[in-house]
């Protein structure tokens, strides 16, 4: 066998990804809504920004440091690895691979209810991984999940969870219909025959299907028991903080009046996301939208982020523009491509070298001097 190739940046390991993963496979993790506006967009915007360097400070000790949990364990730098759905497809490992990788380097995983591993598995992964890398504690970690219209299938999920000691539970609620992806539509995408979502029980029909069908969420399924709930309000989070003594995370906020609202209505963060340009084709980039959001909330709430992220410098300008936390999702998933759990570990140290750097560079030494007097707006938009 070829020994693989040294990367050294997320380009690399995308263009890796794109090279060995089956098309479909590559369509599925890569593709977005209809014309890919907002896909396009969310890297883009980084380049609207520039970063002004400062000269003649002591950067001899850069701390990157930080929380996601105000009284859990210290992360290397202020990014997590973001809930991406059925993982095997992109190593035989998948989120084990993941769980593995994030634990081992310190980091908190997002998990994906609709995971073709179990979320029993992923946190005993990511403990032993943790353990063995000599940190103290039990690995941090979340899980991302819908609300059925069958309650039962939902809250069989958070009580799991909460069980096996996970950290929040993560509403995604940008979804009530989902957005047309052609490139699914196009491969005609089915989970591949030998995975099944391993969070449902076979009965329920999550096994096999494809994510684009109206309103069934991501492995199609039987009548209301897997299909999510349209019928959605601001009260499904009353109804989670009734069934869950976990915090409550939304993920999908992308306008200050909704932003308003999860305060309003009791979450305990938000997430300034756009699925990754899956759902709504030309929604605003997420950076684009970040600050006015992050300004509105004004403390009350962490304020989490994702989209587009692919350099230690897009991870810096997000916080500089009011983000408390970055998640990365495709990254990890080509990462995992490479080399199972190293892949991913490689993977978030190139994104912290390259973030550290950014520190040094502009002369700050700790994640509370970020603001939006580091950075300049470009006169000129670059093109990709």
């Amino acid at each position: 066998m070829a020994a693989k190739p040294e990367l050294y940046s997320i380009d690399d390991f995308e263009a890796y990804a794109a090279a060995t993963l089956p098309k479909m496979v590559r369509d599925y993790f890569d593709g977005g809504a209809l014309d890919g506006i907002t896909l396009r967009a969310n890297r883009e915007a980084y380049h609207r920004y520039y970063i002004k360097p400062r000269v003649l400070r002591d950067v001899s000790n850069v701390d990157t440091s930080t929380r996601v949990f105000p009284s859990g364990h210290t992360i290397p730098f202020p990014c997590c690895v973001a809930p991406a759905a059925m993982q095997r497809m992109a190593h035989p490992d998948g989120e084990e691979a993941t769980a593995r990788g994030a634990g081992a380097y310190g980091t908190v995983m997002g998990l994906s209810s609709f995971s073709t591993t179990s979320l029993e598995e992923v946190k005993r992964a990511a403990d032993r991984a943790r353990a063995g890398a000599g940190l103290p504690g039990e690995c941090e970690c979340v899980l991302q999940m819908y609300l059925f219209e069958n309650r039962a299938t939902s809250e069989d999920l958070v009580r799991r969870a909460e069980r096996e000691g996970y950290k929040a539970v993560v509403l995604t609620v940008d979804a009530p219909y989902f957005g047309r992806r052609l490139t699914e539509i196009r491969n005609k995408f089915r989970v591949p025959p030998h995975l099944k979502m391993a969070n449902f029980p076979d009965s329920l029909g999550v096994k096999t299907g494809s994510e684009h069908r109206t309103n069934e969420l991501h492995a199609g399924g039987s009548g209301a028991a897997s299909r999510g709930d349209p019928s959605l309000t601001w009260e499904a989070i009353k109804y989670l903080k009734s069934v869950t003594r976990l915090p409550v995370w939304l993920k999908g906020i992308m306008t200050v009046e909704d932003a308003l609202l999860a305060v309003e209505h009791g979450a305990d963060a938000i997430f300034v996301s756009n699925h990754g340009g899956r759902q709504l084709d030309h929604a605003p980039p997420t950076l684009q939208v970040l600050s006015s959001i992050a300004e509105a909330v004004d403390r009350r709430l962490p304020v989490h982020f994702d989209g587009g992220i692919r350099r230690g410098s897009d991870i810096f300008k997000a916080l500089c523009l009011g983000a408390d936390m970055v998640w990365i999702g495709r990254p990890a998933l080509w990462a995992i491509a490479y080399d199972g759990e190293h892949g991913l570990q490689n993977a978030l140290k190139v994104l912290e070298d390259e973030f550290r750097a950014c520190m040094a560079l502009t002369g700050c030494t700790s994640i509370d001097q970020l603001g939006p007097e580091c950075l300049m707006a470009a006169e000129t938009r670059a093109k990709i």
